[in-house]
């Protein structure tokens, strides 16, 4: 009973890297895979890590552990129709963005620049690591820690961009790698244990997936944090020239995914599905059609996927190598288009703030001082692990896990007690 996972799963997708014997008979590896998610430290401190507008600009706006438990509903949901197990992709929706520092991607860019020389910084990278290293719960007999210690289902659909620095595919627009990675340098060998068997560069359905439903949740609640906040009018698909600056944006923050004619097209059909309210008072009223907007939305991409999958696959159940995610070309262009309405309202005037310049002068000022000031002023874990370190290089990476351990909050206080609070970054908490 314990081990009736879905169809499609075998011996090696409930393998561990450490070998455990089950505690329950109750519960499937899988289930137990998520248990140990919902229970790590590192989702708790997402609930005080920036999504978009930081945790204590406003109590209505999305965290990174809101977003992210709404990730997990939606991918669950759209993974349960074509049949994959429900755990192993709640499990890889749970722990997508685990490996995010504070501030979001503005935290990210800093540790980024500071990491350029020992292969870079990347959440989806620093999450594979809290995974199989940092997020201690299983050691080898040695002492040395596996992380959660989770299936090789479950780490293989955590895994969104299954190649390291500077391998992955070509820009058509820029030419060159794409500079999202999943793996830093030494944690390639368990990057290669979760991978055995995978065809190179491909994403399993599961990760595919849970990256269709971060995109769908985001795109979607990003703009309803937005209009609630203000921040934008609920019309802007209606006004030519706010038409224009959104396909603009998209261009400018994505490149050109798709071209300014099918955003136009999708601004169109967004229209005439009338989802949107016509204007936005903060009245209950409004704020119950908003809810309902977000949630025909929700149910309009991720069906879209569903039913071309199904279309293309057959009725299923699929999961892991048997098959891709379809998400028609349309679908696509609706969710750039709530990508971009995010990013020409919230995002890109946000780049111009002092406040931006401040967080990452913040967390670079960590990463300086504890680099000095290492191992004493280590949380007793990093502390160990800077002592094991076998180089420079080590050491810095030890330090930057530490910095990209904290939340926004703990991150200023840090910098309040270690740099002092000179300036805007002191006054960021």
């Amino acid at each position: 009973m314990a081990e009736s996972v879905g169809v499609g799963y075998g011996e090696a997708d409930r393998e561990r890297l450490v070998p455990e014997a089950a505690k329950s008979q109750q519960r499937t590896a899988f289930e137990r895979d998520r248990a140990r998610l919902v229970h790590c430290s590192a989702l708790r401190r997402l609930g005080a890590k920036t999504q978009v507008l930081g945790p204590s600009s406003d109590d209505f706006v999305r965290t990174r552990l809101t977003h992210t438990l709404e990730v997990a509903q939606v991918g669950r949901e759209i993974g349960k129709v074509l049949g994959c197990d429900p755990d192993v992709v709640d499990t890889a929706c749970l722990a997508h963005d685990l490996g995010h520092p504070p501030f979001g991607h503005n935290g990210e860019r800093a540790l980024a620049e500071m990491a350029r020389g020992i292969g870079g910084f990347e959440g989806n990278a620093q999450t594979l690591r809290l995974l199989v290293r940092l997020e201690s719960k299983v050691t080898q007999p040695d002492g040395t820690s596996v992380g959660l210690n989770l299936t090789r289902a479950c780490l293989d659909a955590s895994v969104k961009y299954p190649w390291g620095f500077g391998e992955g595919p070509v820009s058509a627009v820029s030419g060159r790698p794409t500079h999202k990675f999943g793996v830093y340098g030494d944690d390639r060998p368990v990057f290669d244990w979760v991978r055995d068997g995978a065809p190179e560069g491909r994403k399993c359905l599961e990760a595919q997936v849970m990256d269709l439903a971060d995109d769908i949740s985001y795109s979607v609640h990003d703009v309803e944090d937005a209009v609630v906040g203000g921040r934008v009018d609920p019309q802007v698909l209606t006004i030519a020239d706010q038409r224009e600056f959104i396909a603009n944006a998209v261009a400018t923050w994505y490149g050109a995914p798709h071209s300014a004619e099918d955003l136009y097209a999708a601004m169109d059909r967004l229209v005439a599905a009338r989802l949107w309210p016509d204007g936005f008072d903060g009245s209950r009223r409004a704020l119950a059609m908003l809810k309902d907007a977000t949630s025909q939305l929700i149910g309009r991409f991720a069906k879209a996927a569903q039913k071309a999958t199904q279309a293309r696959y057959g009725p299923g159940p699929h999961s892991r190598y048997g098959a891709d995610l379809v998400v028609p070309d349309g679908t696509a262009a609706e969710i750039m288009v709530l990508k971009g309405i995010a990013v020409a309202y919230v995002m890109a005037p946000r780049e111009l703030e002092p406040l931006y310049d401040a967080q990452r002068a913040m967390l670079t000022e960590l990463v300086e001082v504890l680099s000095d000031r290492a191992p004493i002023a280590l949380e007793i874990p990093f502390a160990a692990d800077w002592r094991a370190a076998c180089d420079d290089a080590a050491r810095l990476r030890v330090v930057i896990d530490q910095v990209a351990a904290l939340t926004d909050v703990s991150a200023g206080v840090w910098h309040s007690r270690l740099v002092g609070t000179s300036g805007g970054a002191g006054r960021l908490t």
